[in-house]
């Protein structure tokens, strides 16, 4: 059963357009004339129950106008959104029920307040059984290591501390999907490193469904057991990395360190990603090309003086992922096929 439904789901935006100059400025404010921004364009796709869903797109994509749409802080132009079977925007409190929502620049922690007096705040205004209250908090304050700053302001608190006391206030309440908008950014490798394993346990013990949006492509595959991928308001991917991997090709990573800086390298089948002096990165595509002949090619032309080769990470995957859309993008648009 769908714990989210999302059918040919829609939002627009109207820009009013504004001209240069002062006479522009005067032509603006009588014309009026505005475009038509489609920030989600009739998107389409069920979640269920438990499910990990990473919601991936570059900026401006849309990401954030979904979460809002879902949350019911948002009204859809058209199209049908359903959370727990109802219209978030026309249920709004019973909605906010069952569901815990953290921004990662926005906080909902009262700032001048110890963070626990703004959770008790939360149990107070969410009506939380006293013992439900206490055994999502003891849980909360294990995994992520809260203690240490409980009756500390909210002002005080580094940004990794805000931001585990944020994941602990939306869980109080025992919410069916946990939605996320790019709850790492700004985290120091430690602190996201214990807020994503926190999610996977909560999803594990608790089967809370979690819709995250994040820049931060560790995040997806470290939490998330599903891609939904957008692109200028449009779903264009569905699915995890592993098909994404075999439908992109077998990726693999290769970093050279030679006695000298060769410069850039050009090779047939190879793509030199960063240039670092005597250290050079490359992405080989183990379908079409013969990795040790690519080795074997540049060692004869240069002094190799140490290789290594793994497996392309999901960030790579991604990027491919983008430009082969925006070649795909390109042909369309000068008419070739």
């Amino acid at each position: 059963m769908s714990i989210i439904k999302v059918n040919q789901l829609s939002k627009e935006y109207r820009r009013y357009k504004r001209y240069d100059g002062f006479l522009g400025a005067l032509r603006t404010l009588v014309t009026k004339e505005y475009s038509t921004v489609h920030a989600v364009n009739n998107l389409s796709f069920d979640i269920k129950a438990g499910e990990t869903i990473g919601y991936l797109g570059p900026n401006g994509a849309g990401k954030s106008t979904m979460i809002k749409m879902l949350t019911g802080i948002l009204v859809p132009t058209s199209g049908e959104v359903k959370v727990r079977g109802t219209v978030p925007h026309l249920n709004r409190k019973e909605n906010a029920g069952k569901i815990g929502v953290v921004f990662g620049q926005r906080s909902q922690l009262w700032w001048e307040l110890p963070v626990i007096d703004s959770f008790d705040v939360h149990k107070h205004v969410y009506k939380i059984e006293e013992s439900t209250y206490k055994q999502n908090l003891e849980f909360c304050i294990e995994l992520l290591d809260l203690q240490p700053f409980l009756n500390s302001p909210v002002r005080q608190l580094s940004l990794g501390q805000r931001m585990r006391a944020e994941i602990t206030l939306a869980l109080l309440h025992d919410p069916d999907i946990l939605f996320l908008d790019e709850p790492t950014i700004g985290l120091d490798v430690l602190a996201k490193d214990s807020i994503r394993d926190f999610l996977s346990q909560v999803n594990k013990e608790k089967n809370t469904t979690i819709f995250l949006t994040t820049h931060d492509l560790q995040d997806i595959e470290e939490i998330c057991s599903r891609m939904l991928i957008v692109n200028k308001g449009d779903l264009i991917y569905d699915g995890d990395s592993s098909s994404l991997r075999r439908q992109l090709g077998d990726l693999r990573k290769m970093r050279i360190e030679f006695s000298e800086d060769p410069g850039q390298i050009y090779i047939p089948g190879i793509l030199q990603k960063t240039e670092k002096g005597k250290v050079k990165d490359f992405v080989i595509e183990k379908e079409t090309t013969n990795v040790l002949e690519v080795i074997t090619e540049i060692s004869s032309r240069y002094h190799i003086v140490d290789l290594s080769i793994e497996e392309a990470n999901i960030e790579d995957i991604i990027r491919r992922f983008y430009q082969e859309i925006a070649r795909e993008e390109q042909l369309t648009g000068s008419g070739q096929r």
